[in-house]
């Protein structure tokens, strides 16, 4: 059992060596371990190498795709042919294996031939389906989870690769090889630390693969922020993460308001959420402005790095992974990171409020009226709905001191979003049809789920409160949608350029998925770097 002795007060110095580790530093630095006195994260850093010829060829991967139907109505499948000609034997070898191991060449399907005493001493036949990169995408994971005992792999890549092989290929192994746990020190290490992609051409292929191991670390580093228990993730610890992270890109500014700047500044919805809390409040800006900035975006993440559901307490099984009603403002830190890192051309400032909700003496209650930056009031109906009043407040500043030409927020929001939509995709509102497109578009390409939903005027109604400008969280039922009104309240002249997303469903995997490790997923980060380097 840890203690709130034994337990670090802050974890920052890995974030800092996690970036340079996972980004590009020496292989040195790759391998020695992350440790903390007492705590210990433990993740699978993969180094993948484009190279002309492997000198470690103990196991080998070849491709393979569907070939229709066999005799008998059976599903087929052929090896593909790869830009780099394999050892002597081998691709004969697999022509010859495909029928007998009734391979169709589904994305992410794998067979092993063992070898001994030849080079390689394992084959591997893995499936790529239709080539597309969630193809590519899939057949990555599966082949991470599947080889993870084996110290390094080899992968002949087609010669009809793409970028976009490269991409989802790289994304596929480095997302699925991740893993969070606290642990004691002196626990192993997981085997599989090396690829080779074997190409003609790998030059061409650099900056592919630098994205896609950029996305990758944003997206476990988004991931370590949301698996962390709040027992060490208070609002102060998140925000110096993101002071950690950031100090080691140029061209990034960080403001975090505390909780006395914040009252200066009238941030009534982040100081009541914050108030039942020995653990104050805090709100991080950080603002990516490159000189040659297409577009300013502004995105904003819902950051209640714990919620009991306060005076309305949740019951104890609700309440066990309230650890991840942050993971809104994991995700558009996170992003706003790998927009600097990648350096794309598009201005880029996140706000990530951030509170405990709590119970105890100093807690809001049902009933209490809140007045927000900018002086919009609301009524306080239900205190475990609390993250659109911490929102509220960083949309209105968003609006009224940022003036930027888009407007999204991410949030763990609503139970409401699992009802309609499943575990795997959030709920989308705007009123925008060419933002939504877009992101609905960045979404699919990365892999991650979001369905539109709709405005409905009809329930505006409902947010009326007679002592207030608004109620927080009406009790007419179609929560998320009501949770999108209300928010929509905040955007002032930028309702029309603003765009929600309420991700509670997909921020958190109860198992391995493809690509999404169990716990935290990171979800967000993956699109909104597509998005952010479309934007114009």
């Amino acid at each position: 059992m840890y203690s709130a002795r034994n337990v670090p007060q802050t974890l920052s110095h890995r974030y800092r060596r996690w970036l340079r580790v996972f980004i590009g530093a020496d292989r040195a630095a790759r391998s020695a371990p992350l440790r903390d006195t007492f705590l210990e994260v433990r993740f699978r850093v993969l180094d993948i190498r484009l190279v002309t010829e492997s000198d470690q060829l103990d196991v080998l991967v070849l491709p393979v795709r569907p070939a229709g139907q066999a005799p008998g109505g059976a599903e087929s499948a052929e090896p593909v042919p790869t830009a780099v000609a394999p050892p002597d034997g081998t691709a004969d070898e697999a022509a010859a294996l495909t029928p007998v191991a009734r391979l169709t060449g589904r994305a992410g399907e794998i067979r092993t031939q063992l070898r001994p005493g030849r080079t390689p001493g394992r084959l591997l036949l893995l499936g790529i389906g239709d080539g597309d990169e969630a193809a590519w995408r899939a057949a990555g994971a599966a082949l991470a989870r599947s080889a993870s005992d084996e110290t390094h792999i080899t992968i002949a890549l087609p010669a009809e690769a793409t970028p976009v092989t490269v991409r989802g290929l790289a994304e596929g192994l480095l997302l699925a090889s991740y893993r969070f746990r606290l642990t004691e020190a002196g626990d192993t290490l997981p085997a599989l630390d090396g690829i080779d992609l074997l190409l003609t051409d790998p030059a061409g292929y650099e900056a592919t693969l630098a994205t896609a191991r950029t996305t990758a670390a944003m997206t476990h580093l988004a991931r370590d922020l949301t698996n962390m228990p709040s027992s060490v993730k208070n609002p102060q610890w998140f925000a110096e993460q993101v002071a950690t992270a950031a100090a080691d890109l140029p061209d990034l500014r960080l403001r975090v308001r505390g909780p006395a700047e914040l009252a200066a500044e009238g941030f009534g919805g982040i100081l009541a959420v914050g108030g039942g809390s020995a653990s104050g409040p805090r709100l991080v800006e950080l603002d990516w402005h490159p000189a040659d900035a297409r577009a300013h975006v502004v995105l904003i993440g819902k950051g209640i790095t714990f919620d009991t559901g306060g005076i309305s307490i949740k019951p104890v099984p609700a309440m066990k992974l309230m650890r991840k009603d942050m993971a809104g403002a994991a995700a558009v830190v996170a992003a706003t990171l790998g927009a600097a890192t990648l350096r794309l051309p598009v201005r880029v400032t996140t706000l990530a409020p951030l509170a405990e909700n709590m119970v105890s003496g100093s807690a809001f209650r049902p009933g209490d009226v809140v007045r927000h930056y900018g002086g919009t009031t609301s009524e306080t109906t239900n205190s475990d709905a609390e993250g659109r009043l911490v929102l509220a407040d960083a949309l209105a500043y968003a609006v009224q001191q940022l003036k930027p030409d888009l407007l999204l927020d991410l949030a763990t929001l609503t139970g409401a979003n699992a009802v309609a939509l499943g575990k795997r995709t959030a709920a989308l509102y705007t009123e925008n049809d060419d933002l939504a497109a877009g992101v609905l578009a960045a979404a699919e390409a990365a892999g991650e789920s979001a369905w539109r939903m709709p405005l409905h005027t009809d329930y505006v109604e409902y947010l009326g409160s007679e002592v207030a400008d608004l109620y927080s969280a009406p009790a007419q039922g179609a929560g998320s949608v009501l949770a999108a009104l209300y928010l929509r309240e905040f955007t002032g002249e930028l309702r029309d350029r603003w765009l929600h997303l309420d991700m509670s469903a997909p921020s958190w995997a109860d198992g391995d998925q493809a690509e999404v490790s169990r716990g935290a997923t990171g979800w967000g980060v993956r699109w909104l770097l597509r998005w952010l380097a479309s934007v114009d």
